[in-house]
Order: structure tokens, then C-alpha cells, then sequence
């Protein structure tokens, strides 16, 4: 069974970067699409961005140029690094996955796609 594990989160000034992890065992699968989203307080659970292992990457609108979604295939790592964050940034973040599938465009947005998902990092964000 995949197994997902996030860390980096912590409390931050607008404006700083920040790097999440999320460190991924246990596939079944040779193609998956991974994914992290995200959670602030009294809001749904939203994509930020998508990666899989046929290097394709995807964004929300919204984020993408002040967000980088990355593979590490040796370290067996995804990560995301977040420049100029914004308070708007402030939420619970978690890593998805799904085996058996790339990542498309127009899927990686509905959380019911991935299977698996991670426990999650806080970010914090004060202004």
C-alpha cells in the first residue's frame, strides 16, 4: 500500500519561500500521479498542483509562478516549493496519489481521483 508522509510546514512571514516534502513508498504500480492540495480553516480542500512519474506537471491557475511542484525519483520525494507566500497560503497541506494513471488536466482537481493521501503539513503564513 503507498504510503504518504508530508513535513516542511511551519509558521512563516509573507513574502518568505517554503519548502514542502512529501516522502512516498509502497507502490504496486509503475505509473502514478501525485498531487498536493490543501485545506484552510472553514474551506473546502483544494488542487494546488500535480506531478507524476511521466514528468508532467500541472497547476491551478491561481498559483502557478509562485508555485513548483518536483519529483526526486532517488530520494522518492515530491515536493512543492512556495515562493512569496501570502496569507491567502495560511492552510493544512496534504500530499495525494493515485497508481495506475498519468495526471490530466482536467482530473487532478477532484480529490476523489487519488486514493491514498498523507496526514499533512501546516502552513502558517502572518502578514
Amino acid at each position: 500500500q503507498v504510503q504518504l508522509a508530508e513535513s516542511g510546514g511551519g509558521s512563516v512571514q509573507a513574502g518568505e519561500s517554503l519548502r514542502l516534502a512529501c516522502e512516498h513508498s509502497g507502490w504496486r504500480s509503475n505509473y502514478y500521479c501525485m498531487a498536493w492540495y490543501r485545506q484552510a480553516p472553514g474551506k473546502q480542500r483544494e488542487a494546488v498542483a500535480a506531478f507524476d512519474n511521466n514528468n508532467d506537471a500541472y497547476y491551478v491557475d491561481s498559483l502557478e509562478g509562485r508555485f513548483t511542484i518536483s519529483l526526486d525519483f532517488g530520494k522518492n520525494t515530491l515536493y512543492l516549493d512556495m515562493f512569496n507566500v501570502q496569507a491567502s497560503d495560511t492552510a493544512m497541506y496534504y500530499c495525494a496519489a493515485v497508481e495506475d494513471t498519468w495526471c490530466y488536466p482536467d482530473e487532478f482537481r477532484q480529490a476523489t481521483r487519488f486514493r491514498y493521501w498523507g496526514q499533512g503539513t501546516q502552513v502558517t503564513v502572518s502578514s
